[in-house]
């Protein structure tokens, strides 16, 4: 039925439903594909701790538990094996810990100047500068901690040897502030301007807002770029393999050297044991104990986001 406008003219009603109808009809190929890549993404992950649990039980078939996570020997190379993995997990820690000791700090003192004190052109020169470290591979690292690195820590430390878990931690730490400060920069730089201009009005000065209110704000970003710090840290392989020493120690110095989980997987992964011998199966019990620790990691950092979240 034709229908009367104000101006005279004709016009047809419009079938709502008929229009609704056929917006979805085009968006649903659309939505299938977006299914698709989230389902996909939990595939991988659910395919790769599958593969693990496989192949880690048929290492704990030969292995028990209890000598796996007591043992103080970490030798599945030698004729007379120990499989004690607490030697790679305290490589690991250490060298973590040295790392995040210098990117957390640093990278959050990088962020705020970026976000709340450098002129914009400052700003534009260089957020790219040190996002262009991130994409340095890791192995020009590895050859900087012991070509650069190791030997100036000598000079400060005489007794330091050449491979140890300080060096190779602190390249650690420079290479993962590029992911701390962009990915906090970004946190902050996303608060609303009226918060600052709030914090402005009632007194406060440029340093007490950037600390007490724009980064309490963008904890939940921050917190964010720190679980990808540590993750970043615990899996790196090139830096620990070459600069660490490649030894497994069952120390916590961090002037010693040290072999960590992921350097170990490279180290058999070359090529020299058959498949299906209980040392290359070690490699998928180690991988499925950075696995654990990785997903413990990030199970803390959600944590604490949610507590920190609830107070501010």
């Amino acid at each position: 039925m034709k229908t009367k406008s104000f101006a005279g003219a004709a016009f047809e009603p419009v079938n709502t439903a008929r229009v609704v109808r056929s917006r979805r009809w085009r968006e649903r190929p659309l939505e299938f594909l977006l299914f698709l890549s989230a389902l996909s993404s939990v595939a991988v992950t659910a395919g790769i701790v599958f593969i693990l649990l496989f192949e880690s039980t048929s290492f704990f078939k030969h292995v028990g538990l209890r000598a796996f996570l007591t043992d103080r020997l970490w030798t599945p190379l030698f004729a007379d094996a120990h499989f004690g993995i607490m030697p790679l997990v305290a490589g690991t820690l250490v060298t973590t810990s040295v790392a995040l000791m210098i990117a957390l700090p640093v990278g959050t003192i990088v962020a705020i100047y970026l976000s709340e004190f450098a002129p914009f052109k400052l700003r534009e020169v260089v957020k790219p500068m040190l996002e262009l470290l991130s994409a340095v591979p890791t192995i020009v690292y590895g050859y900087f901690a012991v070509g650069f690195v190791a030997p100036l820590l000598q000079k400060v430390i005489p007794s330091l040897p050449l491979f140890s878990m300080l060096s190779a931690g602190i390249v650690m730490g420079i290479m993962i502030i590029p992911y701390v400060s962009s990915l906090s920069e970004d946190s902050m730089r996303a608060v609303p301007m009226l918060l600052r201009e709030g914090s402005y009005a009632l007194g406060a000065s440029k340093l007490g807002t950037a600390l007490r209110v724009v980064f309490p704000a963008a904890l939940s970003g921050i917190g964010a770029a720190y679980i990808l710090g540590i993750s970043r840290a615990i899996g790196e392989t090139m830096i620990v393999a070459i600069a660490a020493g490649m030894q497994p120690n069952l120390t916590w110095n961090p002037m010693e050297p040290a072999a960590t989980i992921t350097a170990y997987i490279v180290q058999v992964s070359l090529g020299d044991l058959p498949h299906g011998s209980i040392g290359y199966q070690s490699i998928f019990a180690a991988g499925l104990t950075l696995f654990i620790l990785t997903l413990g990691f990030n199970c803390l950092g959600h944590l604490l986001r949610k507590k920190y979240r609830e107070i501010y």
